[in-house]
Formats: structure tokens, sequence, C-alpha cells
């Protein structure tokens, strides 16, 4: 076991400034105390603790140098008392996975997992940190494929106690701890993946190591001992990966993402014990991950002698599995582009290194964590101010004739209340880039699993959305993903005999195109059979054999629920789940998706959103009585049709002929019942919405002018109208509906302009 003194002074060292020399004190005596009394350690533990003494120390009395770099000194003077104290312990008993399953069985004698992880006192002699270190003896080969191909049964594991949380914990230092945790935790996942690409870049090993480090001395300090030693343990893997001691194979990377994971997962259940008052539950592949951890040395090589087995059989027998081999490439555009810097993928920012205390003390200070209900609540209540302002703008009181101060002092206050609404906004705007990092972990896994190789390029990471719409398209984007990988990119052998390259290719990118954010993934597979889809399609009688069907109509039908051409099912897709569920979603946030596909080259799987949810600029038109806002960034045009530009095409109905172009035409009066509307096209303004070849014109009465509306939800009570998206409060107190240009053009391109009540469920 490492001294809880080391531990405890690790977390405290790389938080502290040079001027804080109370708190550096106190570090110094505790070092110094532990260095003279602690007759446990080994003379080479307690040779770094007094060296950190002695440079903090130097601090207290100013005359040692910059302060800085000695706090730099003195934090890796610990982390050298740490890495010797380790080695020591090296030699301490390993616990079995046998060990683990019967102590698992008995859910009464959890107590003994912890006593079984503690290492015993240190023997007499303890070997140098500077010696050669000597590998833990392997197990037989019969006892390493046992442990191995025999997991621990998971639904016992989950039974152990993980202890409780302390009574004197402080909560909110405890809810901040897990918040930046998760956030290192993204951050080791993206640097884990970087270095199978890059085994070599040291600076990916720090920042995994960094975040097992901070979580481990954190945790500790909380007085969360089963994390600690989790993390610890974790933490020991890649400090050998650091110091070359073992190569960076794909082995270490599976037993690194999979630490990962269960700090993950520990986090969680920590969150779960605040809330329940009740024992911390241990992540369902602790024991056996802690196993593996513990005898590291001959599980690697038990995973090495498997790899051999599987390259010697596959020599034999062409149906093994093939070595899977992955790469990730993040911001590139081409072939020869430079893998973005894994410093950059780190979701703190690197704030948990020695080595950037300034940096850290600047951010700090220029940032605050806000809970997102408030945050919400805060945008609402700007979105209340705003409609409270346009009613006050709009008063016959302000725009009477004569009250030109008054209407001067309302349009400044308008001008302000526009500039604190973008503000609000922009506070809710959040990157892509968390998104996309799960996503690069999500192509490595299915790869493997699938045997293929793949390789992920990501583009326009930082591009913004609304926090609420991130969250929304991060389940279709794993759909979509998953697809890629599993149904898009070829199996290495079948890439080959088709001419291309054994690496598949994924694209993921994002980038704003007018007021919207546009996500695109495009994979160089085997693109859309459509003649599969299309006789699929017919044998489960979603088309009438009767009805032609253009290339765009034959790939939505993959869209259809339960639709799937996968001639086998795996546990990674083929049955028929999730593409439904992927247009629904982002229909559901005003979204619209759009498939490209050529056989034998690839396809591309377009997603367009809009900014934001919450404020919608658009132009207000009149239908007989009623008010409607149109979207500004779906309006091409508007225009008084000429009579000879109008005609009737069957089946598609009225029609609009605009420079070569026919559009179909939706008239808002039928659709929706209105009375007193104008009917006559040239007496009437027809507006073009949407883009490409789903663009329609829309009759309405008149344009009333642009304005940014507030937009709300119907409720339950009205239900879904086809063609409204939400409604707005109007600066008149009227309500105006939000027309969803995606679902009319739909509703125009196939037909379906049947009239529809405004209570319609």
């Amino acid at each position: 076991m490492i001294p809880a003194e080391l531990n405890d002074a690790a977390f405290i060292v790389v938080q502290l400034e040079p001027a804080e020399h109370e708190d550096i004190k106190a570090l110094r005596d505790t070092l110094r105390q532990f260095a003279v009394f602690d007759t446990s350690a080994t003379t080479q533990v307690r040779a770094h603790a007094q060296h950190a003494a002695t440079c903090l120390n130097l601090i207290l009395l100013g005359a040692g140098g910059d302060p800085a770099e000695l706090l730099t000194q003195a934090s890796e003077a610990i982390d050298s008392a740490i890495k010797a104290s380790e080695l020591a312990n090296r030699n301490e008993p390993r616990i079995t996975q046998a060990d683990l399953i019967a102590i698992s069985h008995d859910p009464g004698d959890a107590d003994a997992l912890q006593e079984a992880m503690v290492a015993p006192e240190p023997p007499a002699a303890h070997p140098s940190a500077t010696e050669p270190r000597t590998a833990a003896p392997i197990q037989a080969p019969v006892m390493v494929a046992t442990l191995i191909d025999v997991p621990a049964p998971a639904e016992h594991l989950t039974a152990l106690d993980g202890g409780m949380i302390p009574d004197d914990a402080d909560l909110s230092l405890l809810g901040d701890f897990i918040i930046e945790s998760r956030e290192s935790m993204t951050g080791a996942e993206a640097a884990l993946l970087e270095l199978e690409a890059n085994p070599e870049d040291i600076e990916a090993i720090n920042t995994v190591f960094r975040a097992f480090h901070t979580v481990k001395g954190t945790a500790a300090f909380m007085g969360l001992d089963r994390l600690a030693e989790f993390a610890h343990h974790a933490e020991s893997l890649l400090s050998r990966v650091r110091d070359r001691e073992l190569p960076y194979t794909q082995a270490v990377a599976n037993l690194s993402l999979r630490s990962n994971d269960v700090l993950g997962e520990f986090l969680d259940a920590v969150e779960q014990s605040v809330h329940s008052h009740e024992t911390i539950t241990l992540p369902s592949d602790y024991a056996a991950l802690m196993h593996d951890l513990l005898n590291v040395d001959a599980v690697l090589a038990g995973i090495e002698t498997r790899s051999t087995a599987l390259v010697t059989d596959a020599a034999l027998a062409p149906s093994a599995t093939a070595t899977v081999e992955t790469a990730t490439v993040t911001g590139a555009e081409s072939e020869g582009a430079r893998v973005t810097s894994p410093a950059a993928l780190t979701a703190d920012g690197g704030r948990n290194g020695v080595g950037s205390r300034t940096a850290n003390k600047s951010e700090a200070d220029l940032s605050v964590r806000v809970r997102t209900d408030r945050l919400d609540r805060l945008i609402d209540m700007v979105g209340e101010l705003v409609i409270a302002q346009s009613m006050i703008a709009a008063d016959p009181a302000v725009t009477a004739v004569g009250q030109h101060d008054l209407v001067k002092k309302v349009s400044q206050a308008g001008k302000i209340m526009r500039e604190l609404q973008d503000l609000s906004m922009s506070m809710r705007m959040v990157p892509l880039k968390s998104t996309f990092q799960k996503l690069t972990r999500l192509v490595r896994d299915v790869a493997l699993k699938a045997g293929k190789v793949v390789e992920l390029v990501t583009d326009g990471e930082e591009t913004e959305l609304d926090r609420n719409m991130v969250d929304a398209i991060a389940d279709p984007l794993v759909h979509m993903v998953r697809n890629a990988v599993d149904h898009g990119v070829e199996a290495p052998a079948d890439r080959e005999k088709a001419g291309k390259p054994r690496a598949g290719r994924v694209k993921l990118a994002a980038f704003q195109q007018g007021g919207s954010v546009i996500v695109e993934l495009r994979d160089d597979g085997r693109g859309l059979n459509r003649e599969r889809i299309l006789a699929k399609a017919l044998e489960k009688g979603l088309v009438s054999p009767n009805h032609a069907l253009t290339e765009s109509e034959i790939n939505a039908l993959i869209f259809a629920p339960g639709f799937s051409t996968a001639e086998q099912i795996t546990d990674i897709s083929g049955r028929g789940v999730g593409m439904d569920v992927v247009r629904r979603n982002i229909e559901s946030i005003r979204g619209r998706i759009d498939i490209q596909s050529v056989l034998g080259q690839g396809t591309i799987f377009q997603i367009r959103l809009p900014l934001t949810l919450a404020v919608t600029d658009g132009m207000l038109v009149r239908v007989g009585d009623e008010r409607y806002i149109v979207p500004l960034t779906s309006i091409a045009l508007s225009f008084r049709p000429e009579p000879a530009m109008l005609s009737t095409i069957p089946p598609t109905g009225e029609v609009v002929m605009l420079r070569g172009e026919v559009l179909p035409v939706v008239r808002l009066h039928q659709l929706f019942g209105i009375p007193r509307a104008v009917t006559n096209p040239a007496e009437a303004i027809l507006m073009i919405i949407g883009d490409g070849e789903h663009r329609v014109a829309l009759l309405v009465d008149q344009l009333l002018g642009q304005q940014q509306v507030v937009a709300k939800t119907l409720g339950d009570g009205v239900g879904e109208i086809p063609g409204i998206s939400g409604g707005a409060i109007l600066s008149d107190g009227r309500v105006g509906l939000i027309i969803d240009v995606t679902r009319m053009t739909e509703l125009a391109r196939s037909g379906d302009t049947r009239p529809r009540l405004l209570n319609a469920a």
C-alpha cells in the first residue's frame, strides 16, 4: 500500500500557489515527519519525501530561486516517493481470480476482498528504484488460459461492498470532484485512443497518467479508499508504459481503457451513494480488472500467447479472427494531415498538470460552474423579458404620435434586450468535441469486435450547438456510426478484392451553414444497394409495385421501422432497430437527415440542425386572421406570382414554375382550414422555403415583417400538428404558430395536403 501521507501530499501539492505559505508550511511539516518517523517506508521513499520538504522550505525562506519551479520539484519528488514505494511493494502476494470469485459468492465476507488488496508489511530488504525490475513469475499456460477465458461472474461481483461515503465528507466538494474527474476521464479516453495510433506519444501518456493520478489523490483525500486503490493500480500500469518498462500494445490499451471505464462507473456509484446513503456498489468489472492489474505481467503474457495462437490458427483456418488495427485522426482533411496533439483532446485542458500552474489560476478566475437547471431557468426568464419588451414596444401608448423620446428609450431597451438574449443563449452553446470523442471510442470497439480495420477522421469538433440539441443527437450518432462500421465498411479481405485499402475510412464532420449546423457522417464502404432495399420494401409492403421511386426516396426507406437488409443478425446491429429512431429523434428537434450513396464507393449521411431551439428569427406572415412564423433561414425568396406561372400537374397537384424549376404549392389556408384567407395566388404571396430538391412554395396572404420569437412547445393539450413545430407569443399577446419547414416540405412532396385540425393528436 502507498502511505496515506504521500497520497494526500500528491493531491495537495498540485493545488498550491507559491504565495500560500501557511499551506506550504503544513505540507512541509507533514513530509518531514513522515521522512523521519515512518520506519515502515524504505530509505529511498523517505529520502524523496525529505527532498520534497526541502524544496518547500526553500520557498518559505525565499532563498531557493523560482518558487513555482520549486513547487514543481516538490511535486516530482513526491511522485518519485510514491513510485519507489510502489516498486517496494511489487513483491506482495497476488490475489487470484479464484479468490475473487470465492469472495463474491459470499457477500457477507466482502471485507476479505479489502484485506486481500492490502499489502502486508514490507520485507526487510527492499529493491532500489534504480535497480532493474524483476518481472513477476508467469503462471503455467493452463492457468493463464483459465485466467483469460473464464471471467468472474458479473452478477456476483456487483454485490461486493465498496464502502460508505465518510460521515465527515464535504458533499459540495465531493460533487466538484465527481464532475472534474468525469472530465478527466473523457480526456484520458481520448489520449488512450490517440496512443493506439501513436504509441510513442509521451504527452498522451502523461495526459492519462495525470488524470489517473489526480483521481487517486483526490479520492484518498475524500476517504474513498477503494476508488483510490483502484486508481493507483491503473496509474501504475501507465507508469510502467511511461518509463518504457512496457510497450503500449493493444493488450495494454484494452486494460487501460477498461480501467478508465471502471473509474467512470465508480464515480457514478459514488454519486448514487451520496443520494441513497447506501454503500458504494462496485462496478461489474472491478474484481476481474483488479485481478488483471495485480497480475499484469502474467495477464499480458497470456494475451500475447493467445494472439500468437490466433495467428498460427489463421494460417490453417482462413475463417479465424483476423488481427484488428484501429487508427484515429482528428481534424484531418487528407492522408498527410497532422494529427491533433493529445493535449488538445484533454477535456480539462491540462488543468491537472503540475507544470501548468499559472494557466490553471488564470482559467479558474475566468470560469465558474453553473447548474444546468439554473441556466435553463435564466434563459426562460430572458425569453419572457423579450416577450414583455416586444409588447411594450407595440403598445399604442408608445407608438402614438409625439412620443419620440419614449420610442427612443424603448428602442434602446430593445437593443440591450437583444444583446442580453444573445449572451444568455451563447452560455448554453457547447462544442461537439465531447460527443465526437465518445464516438472515437465506439469506432475502435466496434471495429475490434467486427474484425475490421477502420480509420476515424473527425473535423469541426469545435462547432457549437445548443446543449439540449447536442444531447438529442448523441444517440442517433451512435446508431449511425455503429452501422457505418458494421454494415458500411467491408472486411479487410473484401476491400482488397475491390481494389480498396485494407483500412476503411469513416469521417465525422460538423460545420455551420447559414443559420444551421451540418453534421456529416461519410464512409468509403460498400454503399447502399438500392435494388436490395427496394426488394425488401416490396416484400414488407412498404411501397406499391406500381409506384416509381426516386433514388432519395429509396434511400429513405432504411428509416422505416423494423427495416433491415442485413443477411446476418449480430450483437452489433442488423435487427432493424435504430434508424427509425434516428430520424424520429432528429426531426423532434426540427432537424432533417439526408442520404447520398454510391454502390461500392460509400455513403454520406447529412444531418441539418437549427443552431438553437429556444429562439427563432422568423418572418411573421398573415393567413386569414391567423399569424404564422416561418424560420428566416429556410426562406429562399418571396414573390407575387403571375397567373401564367401556375398550373396543375397530376398527381402532384398545384405547382408553380420558377426559373425552370417546378415547385409544389402549399396553401396554408387549406391545410389548416383557415377562413377568410386570400385564395387567388395572383393576389397573395408565395414563399419559397426549404433547400435543394426539398423546396416548396408556401401560399400566404401577407408578409408582416421579421421578428425574433421565443419558441414554446404546444403542450399535450394541443398535441402534434403536422407542419407545426411550436408556438410563440407575439407582441400583441396573441400566439403565432411556427412552421416546421422540414415536415411541411415532406407533406407537399408526398401530396398529402388534406386539412388538419389544430387540436389534432
